[in-house]
């Protein structure tokens, strides 16, 4: 799946070294990866899964190809923006192609790095998001009220419209209005956001870019703040992008190394992937067999026919059924064959909605 996230950020914050990192990850990885050509603006990261490892041994296969997740890094960000400064439409035209916003802050101490407007963490997110709020407003301000006897949907439209309004007027992000409506709204509420490509309705992660020397108290950093900033410790991420640099252009086993003597256990590009996963509300499901090892990305809530058009268009069009095993049973009975003799191996019919832990193998039509 075509999902991504855009890293933004004042300048000077460590936005671009980050970016670098992710793109020396890239190259070292990319016969990984079953893309023929990689646009120069897309870093990938992969989403760290320990079972790919364990389900490689059990398949008999060296290949392992893990979900990933794209980052597209975009024009720095100046107070002004909304109206033009600096690369300030290139900006906000970048942005609203990406599915979330991966906001990066700077924190460290190097007094050689000109600070360029970067004040703190708090100060920055609040001059990204005012800038991010104005355009909003700007997009909305220049929707056209139904006159007369509009039908029933453009005037629910512009009642949402004069919602997203509303709370982008008292300085609140359109994504707070999707997140405080009732269920049965949002479905509504969400696609108005999308064809408008309103830019506070995209859910947003924090990368904190640190000293080195800071990373070893990596959760009570994430704590800090997620309480600085008031989002949830799940959304915060702590990053030297410095470090992440170094570790990008090294072997497997030197970036171990490396993170043993800092005292972390998962670089910062694996704990952002992870993050970015959850946040796009994704999940993945496993394929295992004798060529490769493979973790598929979904969104949750995916049925079995969706799910198997991610592999190839032909899967879904030439669907039977799919033979479905917990990870957990497979790896306890050792694979398909032994699964079918003791009856642990479920045949899902198209509806079958998919689990985070399902290995999958998909029935087709020859």
């Amino acid at each position: 799946m075509s999902l991504s996230v855009g890293i933004v950020g004042l300048p000077n914050v460590g936005k671009s070294t980050l970016f670098n990192a992710l793109l020396k990850k890239q190259v070292a990885l990319v016969a990984n990866y079953p893309f023929a050509t990689i646009e120069p603006n897309i870093g990938i990261a992969q989403v760290p899964d320990d079972r790919l490892p364990v389900l490689a041994k059990i398949a008999g296969t060296m290949v392992i190809k893990p979900a990933i997740v794209e980052f597209v890094d975009i024009a720095g960000l100046v107070r002004g923006a909304s109206k033009g400064e600096g690369l300030g439409n290139q900006f906000l035209a970048h942005i609203r192609e990406v599915d979330a916003i991966c906001h990066v802050m700077r924190d460290f101490c190097d007094d050689t790095v000109l600070r360029e407007g970067a004040v703190s963490p708090v100060e920055d997110l609040a001059t990204i998001r005012m800038e991010l709020q104005l355009a909003d407003l700007d997009t909305l301000n220049k929707q056209a009220e139904p006159k007369g006897r509009a039908d029933k949907d453009l005037k629910e439209r512009w009642e949402i419209v004069s919602r997203f309004k509303e709370a982008l007027e008292a300085e609140q992000a359109v994504f707070t209005v999707l997140r405080s409506a009732l269920q049965a709204d949002q479905e509504i509420l969400s696609r108005v956001a999308k064809e408008l490509s309103l830019l506070t309705a995209k859910p947003e992660i924090f990368v904190i870019n640190v000293d080195e020397d800071k990373l070893s108290d990596y959760s009570r950093l994430v704590d800090r703040f997620a309480e600085q900033l008031k989002v949830e410790p799940s959304q915060v991420v702590i990053i030297s992008a410095k470090v992440e640099s170094e570790l990008a252009s090294l072997p497997l086993e030197d970036q171990l190394l490396f993170m043993s003597d800092l005292g972390i256990e998962k670089s910062g590009l694996e704990r952002l992937a992870k993050v970015a996963y959850q946040t796009l509300n994704l999940q993945s499901f496993l394929t295992a067999g004798e060529l490769e090892v493979r973790a598929w990305t979904i969104k949750k809530g995916t049925t079995a026919l969706d799910a198997a058009g991610v592999i190839h268009t032909d899967f879904a069009k030439n669907f039977i059924k799919a033979k479905v095993a917990s990870y957990n049973d497979f790896i306890e009975h050792g694979g398909w064959k032994t699964l079918k003799q003791l009856g642990k191996l479920r045949l899902e019919g198209r509806d079958y909605v998919m689990r985070s832990d399902d290995v999958v193998e998909f029935v087709i039509h020859q």
